[in-house]
């Protein structure tokens, strides 16, 4: 039967909604077209009609211009439908494509929660668990040894603060009471010297009228 009657070799492509707009968009330029030429002979008879005194000229012309009008409204008729329609078909590809776009961020989504499922299979919150608390206590032995390392040895855990500062006023007085007894052994004369020594003064001279003669 194939042979007798034949067959398509391969079947139509299917009509997207992106093809529906442009073949609409096409016939309403196409109408647009027709009416700016009706238009154009609308504006003739006008002038004519307007050169023309009443009678059956004018009247005739006044005939074909009406008949042109109601062409006009025809066509401007089916432009709006057309205008309806491509809102209509791009509202449709617009919620296809919206749509599209959700499928694929579901799909992206669930591959996303397997490949989660899968890795987090692989960890066991137990082990974790364990390995904190472990961390927790090392933590804890390494600060007790840190304290005890910084332990300072053979000082009394209590000292008083007042005892330290008199203590240290007196190493103070110590040291100028030191001080003062060096600079005064300095002074002091020699032990095997009997008598202090006298100071020398300057030998005065005598003036002329001091000398006796003899």
């Amino acid at each position: 039967m194939n042979r007798i009657f034949g067959t398509s070799s391969s079947k139509k492509p299917q009509t997207t909604l992106q093809d529906v707009i442009t073949q609409t968009d096409a016939r309403s330029g196409a109408i647009e077209v027709k009416i700016k030429k009706l238009d154009g002979e609308l504006v003739r008879y006008k002038e004519q009609m307007s050169k023309l005194r009443s009678g059956p000229g004018k009247e005739a012309i006044q005939q074909r211009a009406m008949r042109t009008l109601k062409q006009k409204r025809m066509y401007e008729a089916q432009l709006a439908q057309l205008a309806q329609q491509t809102f209509n078909i791009e509202s449709t590809a617009l919620a296809t494509e919206n749509l599209r776009n959700t499928m694929a961020t579901l799909d992206a989504m669930s591959q996303a929660n397997k490949e989660l499922r899968k890795q987090y299979g692989k960890i066991d919150i137990d082990k974790i668990e364990s390995m904190q608390y472990d961390m927790e206590e090392l933590l804890e032995q390494a600060n007790e040894v840190q304290e005890t390392l910084s332990r300072s040895y053979a000082v009394p855990d209590e000292i008083d603060e007042a005892d330290l500062e008199a203590e240290l006023d007196a190493l103070g007085m110590e040291d100028e009471e030191e001080g003062t007894s060096y600079l005064a052994d300095l002074n002091k004369a020699p032990d095997f010297i009997d008598e202090a020594p006298v100071e020398m003064t300057e030998p005065s001279h005598a003036t002329p009228e001091a000398i006796k003669t003899t």
